[in-house]
């Protein structure tokens, strides 16, 4: 790097620049003199700096980074709290149920506030409630340092929830408007790497260091990079909506200020939610996609809970093994799959216009075989059937979000996105543990596994009905 830079500057002062374009092939052009002089032999050779790095590749570059960053943060700071629960749990003398119902109130008000937050972000200014979003969860978190007692420490996590269902609403649409829709999949798989590589954090951070300085330091550590990133989204470009779009809806039309103002007030909530009836509820393409992703989230949220247990009860592995082994399958699983459904959805677009449909029904599809092997085999193809099952599991993540966000204009992403939401934890994971829990305790945490079994064809084939629906993607886009 310091050679480069030296090169650089012998380089300029040396040459006659004639034309500086950043961004063009070259760079530096020297003059004809400097030419004449190295042909004989009177100069030194002349320079040329090539660059390929534009300004218009680099702010989207850097946007990716930043939201991708902040992403990461969201993930660690929700699952610090798992990671230091035993010490909370003696600290406060609290029951497991107790411990639970943190985990049920923070998705149950991130579920609640997602449909409020679409529709703000689909009027207003994303990037500036992104930011009053990751500063207001940041402080939160900070906050939970101090917590006294558990009415505190659960307040703290409901509103939490809240303050992340800002991002987790938005930042996706953002993201979206960044790059060409043929690009969207292994956009979102970047993106979606936050999911594995934060949740790892999350533990490592409460693990490593609540045994040597107390439960509550590592919310300090996992606090700060919020106000940092927030600050640093303030100074990102909010790029235009849907501007790489192929699909082209019918903005909401406004309604005439006749009558009085709660007449007025009645025709508007009417006619908003007709149109969000018309544009999401009879849109086949983000019905299939949002439902599929329901029955998959019912599946994934259910073997996270369970399958640590699985392994301690039914297979007699420690606690310690049980949690590390599906923790680094989850984590390793997780960082291939994100990149590889997305590169794959990309990859067969050209070819068919409903590839993120295709890719994720068949990666659910294709794991159910193995997730059958891991739940009624022992020995050493177990484990690498427990790991294949997830990948093909999470193959989907980058995908499916990829055909969620391209079934819906961009006047309405936003909206769609919480909405999308709500129903996936609504059907999903919220259900899903407690009816495992209910199958186990009736029966046997093996036969319990059945019903992650079932969403997993459930979602298969609603997604590879989905593909008939998805619109056509415009392939022409450079960025």
């Amino acid at each position: 790097m310091i050679a480069t830079i030296v090169a650089f500057v012998n380089c300029s002062h040396r040459l006659n620049l004639r034309r500086l374009h950043v961004g063009t092939a070259v760079l530096g052009c020297p003059s004809s003199a400097a030419r004449l002089r190295f042909r004989e032999g009177r100069g030194p050779r002349p320079c040329y700096i090539r660059s390929t790095v534009t300004p218009a590749k680099l702010q989207p570059r850097t946007a990716l980074f930043v939201l991708t960053a902040l992403n990461l943060l969201n993930y660690a700071d929700r699952n610090v709290l798992f990671a230091v629960q035993p010490l909370v749990q003696d600290e406060f003398h609290l029951t497991k149920t107790q411990i639970g119902y943190l985990t049920s109130a923070f998705l149950g008000f991130y579920m609640v506030a997602a449909p409020f937050v679409g529709p703000l972000a689909d009027r207003y200014s994303r990037k500036f409630i992104i930011v009053l979003g990751a500063i207001f969860w940041s402080g939160l978190t900070l906050l939970t340092a101090f917590t006294h007692n558990y009415t505190e420490l659960l307040i703290r996590h409901t509103l939490v929830g809240i303050g992340e269902a800002t991002f987790v609403t938005i930042a996706p649409t953002f993201v979206a408007d960044l790059f060409a829709e043929k690009k969207r999949g292994r956009i979102l798989g970047v993106f979606y790497l936050a999911i594995p590589v934060g949740s790892a954090a999350g533990y490592l951070l409460g693990g490593y260091l609540a045994p040597q300085h107390g439960w509550r330091f590592p919310f300090y550590i996992a606090a700060a990079p919020g106000f940092l990133l927030a600050i640093a989204v303030m100074f990102l470009k909010e790029p235009e909506r849907g501007q790489f779009d192929s699909l082209k809806q019918t903005p909401l039309q406004p309604v005439a200020h006749t009558g009085s103002a709660l007449t007025y007030i009645w025709k508007v909530i009417v006619n908003y939610v007709r149109y969000l009836w018309a544009s999401l509820f009879r849109n086949p393409a983000f019905l299939t996609s949002t439902l599929g992703m329901a029955a998959m989230t019912f599946s994934l949220g259910g073997i996270q809970v369970w399958m640590p247990q699985f392994l301690y009860s039914e297979r007699h592995y420690s606690l310690a093994q049980a949690n590390f082994i599906f923790g680094i399958i989850i984590v390793v699983d997780g960082i291939l799959a994100a990149l590889a459904g997305g590169w794959l959805g990309d990859y067969l677009l050209p070819r068919m216009k409903g590839s993120y449909y295709f890719v994720s029904a068949a990666s659910m599809a294709l794991g159910v075989p193995f997730m059958i092997v891991a739940l009624f085999t022992r020995g050493p193809v177990m484990l690498p059937a427990i790991a294949v099952a997830a990948f093909f599991l999470l193959l989907n993540t980058s995908p499916l979000n990829a055909a969620v966000i391209n079934s819906v204009g961009a006047h309405i992403r936003a909206t769609a996105l919480a909405v999308n939401i709500f129903i996936f934890h609504l059907l999903g994971d919220v259900p899903s543990p407690t009816l495992m829990g209910y199958v186990a305790d009736k029966r046997s945490l093996q036969a319990a596994f059945i019903l992650p079994v079932i969403a997993m064809i459930a979602s298969s084939a609603i997604l590879f009905y989905g593909m008939r629906f998805a619109s056509a993607v415009r392939l022409g886009d450079a960025r």
